[in-house]
């Protein structure tokens, strides 16, 4: 249990810097990314910041990695999206606003989501597999964006 919890504190501070990062300066490749990390003393796998890069829903605009807008989607309601599992994801609202995102998400008849269920301010969005979490994922960003 003290282990899941420590390797989870280093996850979200580990792409919580990411994040920092990727709004500071434009980063165009994982190996950048991960150098950065290390030096700023977190170091991590090439595979731990591409599933942390996923995770984030991280994009590649115009070759370089940018953050969703989330003003953009906090402006719809939208306020995050994580993975849960290997077929589910999470999605957070602000109060209030589940059914409404979970409609516009249905609406996008999104191929990768089989279905989504709203309860007061959290979605969960279900996915066959990790694969289709992870494009699921960018595609609700872009929806919100």
């Amino acid at each position: 249990m003290q282990v899941q919890c420590i390797t989870r504190m280093k996850k979200e501070t580990r792409q919580r810097r990411i994040l920092s990062l990727i709004r500071a300066k434009p980063i165009g490749t994982q190996e950048e990314l991960r150098s950065f990390l290390e030096r700023a003393g977190l170091p991590a796998t090439q595979s731990s910041v591409s599933r942390d890069l996923e995770e984030l829903g991280v994009v590649k605009h115009h070759g370089h990695y940018t953050v969703p807008r989330a003003n953009g989607a906090a402006a719809r309601g939208l306020l995050s999206l994580n993975m849960a599992g290997e077929s589910l994801i999470v999605a957070r609202t602000e109060p209030g606003l589940a059914s409404a995102v979970a409609v516009n998400i249905d609406g996008a008849a999104i191929e990768e989501i089989v279905g989504t269920l709203a309860g007061e301010d959290t979605i969960f969005i279900a996915v066959n597999d990790r694969k289709a979490q992870r494009a699921a994922i960018k595609k609700v960003w872009e929806l919100f964006g």
